[in-house]
């Protein structure tokens, strides 16, 4: 069990049968009061953001979170199927859970798998992706009189503001947080 009073962004917690990431934590003395101590998370089965609250103290049991690499083969749809690199077995994740990851990561790419007792949570992403610009409006010369960007659509499907230098085929640097160019790959 850990103290509530020790909580870190990061951590597994499971509280309720459901299984969280603490996000961001706050404690709250007052001179009257106990401590209050409150945890921003993101309940890991349906990906809603909640904030819990605890007593100064008081006792939450942790969640041991299992993380398996993983080869992204290919899309069916209504689901995404990913290979074991070591014994070969296939699994299928339900598209609609991924909608956001499947954005960042192509066949033949190497993900973390992350499960709790076998269940099957999700994909664990990098922190920035690199992908090739497929299609992106030319850059209109003249126009550069604050930092401007255009439009540009990825090979994944997503669409991100680049700089003007930007090109079609080009391979650019996303961050996987918020979707937004990063810089040009190296």
């Amino acid at each position: 069990m850990i103290s509530s009073n020790d909580l870190k962004p990061g951590q597994t917690i499971q509280v309720d049968g459901d299984i969280y990431v603490v996000l961001d934590v706050s404690q709250n003395k007052t001179a009257r009061s106990a401590m209050v101590v409150k945890a921003k998370v993101r309940n890991l089965r349906t990906g809603s953001n909640v904030e819990l609250s605890w007593g100064g103290g008081e006792k939450v049991e942790p969640a041991q979170i299992e993380k398996r690499e993983m080869q992204y083969l290919y899309d069916t749809d209504d689901a995404l199927v990913f290979m074991d690199n070591e014994t070969y077995e296939q699994i299928e994740i339900p598209a609609d859970r991924l909608e956001w990851e499947k954005k960042f990561i192509k066949a033949n790419d190497n993900v973390s798998i992350s499960s709790y007792e076998g269940e099957i949570l999700g994909i664990v992403l990098p922190d920035k992706a690199t992908l090739k610009v497929i299609e992106c409006e030319p850059a209109v010369k003249g126009d550069t009189a604050t930092s401007a960007s255009k439009n540009a659509v990825l090979e994944t499907g997503l669409e991100v503001k680049v700089p003007l230098f930007i090109n079609q085929d080009e391979m650019i640097v996303v961050n996987t947080s918020d979707g937004k160019y990063s810089g040009r790959a190296k």
